[in-house]
């Protein structure tokens, strides 16, 4: 049976950052990586579309842990010991500079995922962490006060262990640690976009309105930003943050449900009615049609005024309140029947996961298991789109590898 001080289960963002955290605070640590699959890193390669959203530049705790559905009282004083710009200034030192965009979102500022990647796989080699692939654990269990981690075809044993797994939509991946006596929440999809039942827009793929509100229909769920219209329906990121922060509700309805999106931002009805009615007033001669308003993207201003019956040649002074009235309904009311969703497989967030309740938040320390500790997705933590989902894997790394070193 081979003896390591630390073995990390998954060799994904969490379970390569915790141990080359634990490898540098102390020189000499004996660490083994076991993965699963093939691959290492995958979700990293494949994050922001292979450029790697490494982080959020939101630089202060408290606020960047209202980013998270699940899990942000626990980062709240998590990130007090390691944040975003911890995260920035650790890659620095690395030689891997990020920047912000607009959003902001931070990337490499080589815009290349293989950049954060190198960047592990060099420091892994310089610390001398041994990795193996291609093999999946089976179970854990405490032997003479060591942990002994068994595998197909292997046992290993140590004195501590980081699971780093990642988050899973089958039950099966997490049976060794229910087997444990650890409770898992159920894993449900995260981050999605919205299929729309009658595509009614279906045809205006690829348009973006850069300020609206979207909105579940008999909830309290609404969220704002850019949406984007898609050949399936509603993607963007406000349909993306809101499928985030109502995941739980959506699973429960199977899906099935109704949103409005309010095109115009934030314009309720009375202020948009005087808006049109003076506009209406001063251009009177003007063709609705064809002169969209409140900044959005003449199709679709044409599509709603079609939805609105107010044809092509109609001018404004001919607008009858039948069709200001769907005006309005369509701008800040339109609504969308939704049956179903599309995650993209690849970059799979999952709410649920190691329930929090087992866990010392303080150390990341198992509370059924002594020595076992977590890290990343396979906790019952997950944040919006935009970096956050990384951000919680490299701070919950840190806690756990500064507490297994110590």
């Amino acid at each position: 049976m081979v003896k390591f001080d630390l073995i990390v289960i998954g060799g994904g963002a969490a379970g390569f950052f915790g141990a080359i955290q634990a490898a540098s605070m102390k020189p000499g640590l004996r660490v083994l990586i076991l993965e699963k699959s093939s691959k290492l890193l995958s979700k990293v390669r494949v994050s922001g579309g292979g450029r790697c959203n490494v982080t959020h530049n939101c630089f202060n705790p408290s606020r960047l842990a209202h980013h998270y559905p699940r899990g942000e009282k626990a980062l709240k004083s998590l990130f007090k010991i390691f944040d975003a710009e911890d995260t920035v200034e650790w890659f620095h030192s690395k030689g891997v500079m990020l920047k912000s965009e607009n959003d902001g979102r931070m990337f490499p500022s080589t815009d290349r995922a293989e950049t954060i990647i190198d960047c592990f796989l060099k420091e892994a080699q310089r610390l001398q962490i041994t990795i193996k692939t291609n093999t999946p654990v089976t179970s854990i269990a405490c032997e003479a006060e060591m942990l002994v981690v068994s595998t197909r075809d292997e046992q290993y044993k140590s004195e501590k262990v980081l699971v780093a797994i990642g988050g899973h939509a089958n039950a099966e991946a997490y049976q060794w640690l229910v087997a444990a006596g650890h409770s898992v929440k159920k894993t449900i999809p995260s981050l999605f976009t919205f299929n729309d039942v009658h595509k009614k827009f279906t045809d205006l793929m690829g348009i973006a309105v850069h300020d609206a509100t979207v909105k579940i229909v008999g909830t309290k769920f609404l969220e704002r930003g850019p949406v984007l219209i898609t050949h399936w329906g509603l993607s963007g990121p406000a349909v993306i943050k809101l499928s985030a922060w109502a995941a739980e509700y959506l699973h429960s309805a199977n899906y099935v449900f109704t949103v409005l999106v309010n095109w115009t931002g934030s314009l309720q009805e009375e202020d948009l009615r005087k808006q049109l009615t003076e506009f209406k007033r001063q251009r009177g001669k003007q063709k609705v049609a064809s002169n969209s308003l409140f900044n959005l993207p003449s199709r679709l201003w044409q599509r709603l005024c079609a939805l609105s019956e107010i044809t092509d040649a109609k001018i404004w002074n001919e607008l009858s309140n039948r069709s200001m009235n769907k005006l309005i309904e369509y701008l800040i009311r339109c609504p969308f029947e939704i049956k179903g969703k599309t995650t993209y497989k690849e970059e799979f967030v999952t709410c649920g996961g190691i329930d929090l309740g087992d866990v010392n938040l303080a150390t990341m320390e198992s509370k059924v298991l002594k020595n076992l500790y977590f890290a990343g997705e396979v906790l019952d933590i997950d944040g919006e789109t935009g970096g956050f989902n990384f951000q919680s894997a490299w701070t919950t790394a840190y806690v756990a590898a500064k507490s297994i070193v110590q």
